[in-house]
């Protein structure tokens, strides 16, 4: 967190406070099935539960997102994956964070066991594609990145078969 002072479009004098996160990942992991894996955990800021795709945050000095999603998709959901594709990234709450969050689809998956960090209790869920979608769309799904890589994963199914 840190204080800013700037010159605001009145031309006074404020402070603007800026949370600052490093790049994150969000990952839409889709099977043969058209099935696509969340993630569920208990999201103290709310306090309440949540189901997500899996996503995470870089490590200092990490600038390869592509590799920070493969170890999230990993070690949230324990699945690894043949192909992946970039769905470009979005601001993530610009008015107050620094951060940036960077969509990947993963496709060709293979489980294997997750590898949550010691702070974390995942459960892990496979739901059908479109019911993602209802999810994402109803309320069901609310955190913001996760609504988002869903919906772009569905347009580009609209224009393409995957």
């Amino acid at each position: 967190m840190r204080e800013d002072r700037f010159v605001r479009p009145d031309g006074e004098t404020g402070i603007y406070g800026v949370v600052e996160i490093r790049p994150s990942v969000g990952v839409v992991a889709l099977n043969r099935d058209r099935k696509i894996v969340l993630v569920g955990q208990y999201r103290y800021t709310l306090k309440r539960y949540t189901w997500e795709i899996p996503r995470g945050g870089s490590g200092v000095g990490e600038t390869d997102m592509l590799a920070v999603a493969k170890r999230e998709l990993r070690e949230e959901a324990g699945v690894e994956a043949a192909n992946w594709r970039s769905l470009g990234a979005v601001d993530v709450c610009n008015g107050v964070t620094t951060d940036v969050q960077h969509f990947y689809l993963a496709q060709d998956l293979v489980l294997t066991d997750p590898e949550p960090d010691p702070e974390e209790e995942i459960t892990v869920r496979w739901v059908g594609f479109d019911k993602a979608v209802l999810m994402a769309t109803e309320g069901e799904i609310t955190e913001v990145c996760s609504v988002a890589a869903i919906l772009k994963v569905e347009v580009l199914m609209l224009g393409a078969q995957l």
